[in-house]
């Protein structure tokens, strides 16, 4: 009975301790990515956006950025179904509808940039880092240039014209997008100018 009794203490220390490390790792991870979020213009967005992704990211430099981009992409994506899902509403004024096509256009653009970001850093890994400057340059390239797409986005709603629901719902979700984006490109800068 003693023995059973020891048994089942030690089973239970030994799961503690392995759940306590976890947490201790996850604490880790939680701490790098608030830290490595200092360097980006929207800390608090970065923070949110990728804390839950702390025990893939690790304390990695390199995953940290593969996952601001994926982060990224998927909030295009999302953007872009919402954006166009605008221009099924009733009673939509001609120049809402044409701003709202445009935006769809332009985050198309930069879905299509930041997927072409994503599979470079893929090519980048399977060429072991042959060429890394060029495979970085490119990448940097096509993230400035979906930042660029999603704030012409809304330029098109420049104007009291067009003031509503609509402009606010379409401007409030493009700021999120070209703040993850913009944090994924401090990323980004930062790696590729310590390689």
């Amino acid at each position: 009975m003693a023995a059973a009794k020891l048994f089942f203490v030690a089973v239970a220390f030994l799961c503690l301790s392995y759940l306590s490390g976890g947490a201790d790792a996850a604490a880790a991870s939680t701490s790098f990515i608030r830290n490595s979020c200092k360097i980006t213009s929207f800390p608090e967005v970065c923070v949110a956006s990728l804390s839950g992704y702390a025990q893939d990211i690790k304390n990695s430099q390199e995953q940290l950025l593969k996952t601001a981009l994926s982060v990224s992409l998927d909030r295009a994506e999302s953007t872009k179904e919402f954006v166009t899902n605008l221009l099924k509403f009733k009673g939509l004024k001609p120049r809402e509808y044409e701003a709202i096509k445009d935006c769809v256009e332009e985050t198309s653009d930069s879905v299509d940039r930041l997927s072409k970001s994503v599979s470079e850093l893929k090519d980048m890994d399977r060429s072991h880092g042959k060429d890394f400057q060029w495979h970085m340059s490119n990448v940097e390239t096509w993230v400035s240039a979906a930042i660029t797409d999603e704030n012409t986005c809304t330029d098109g709603f420049a104007g009291r014209a067009l003031n509503g629901r609509i402009k606010t719902s379409i401007r409030s979700r493009i700021a999120n997008l070209a703040q993850v984006t913009s944090n994924a490109l401090a990323f980004i800068n930062h790696y590729a100018a310590k390689h």
